[in-house]
């Protein structure tokens, strides 16, 4: 998949187009998140993170749940999101065996 410049994703917001794969990419790479640090880390507003967001949703390729976290007394409302359905790669290395 090709990652877009940062000036190409400047000119996707401007006209309020972003790649929705783009959005599913990041999950996949980081795991659950919330959706106000999905915008930070991207650089997408947080408005259309949510509206897009809510697609993959009503797709189904995303599960999201409202929550609330408590972060050094500050209350922080938003929705929890990860892919549907994912599970990552396990970790490289010996495992611990199964007791018999």
């Amino acid at each position: 998949m090709r990652v877009p410049r940062r000036r190409e994703r400047l000119y996707w917001q401007e006209n309020g187009v972003i790649d929705l794969q783009d959005i599913l990419q990041y999950l996949k790479d980081h795991g659950e998140r919330l959706d106000a640090e999905i915008a930070a880390e991207t650089g997408i507003p947080l408005e259309n993170v949510c509206l897009r967001l809510s697609e993959l949703s009503a797709q189904g390729d995303v599960i999201m749940c409202r929550t609330t976290r408590f972060i050094d007394g500050d209350r922080i409302e938003g929705m929890l999101c990860r892919v549907a359905g994912y599970v990552p790669h396990g970790s490289p290395g010996r495992k611990p065996k199964v007791p018999t």
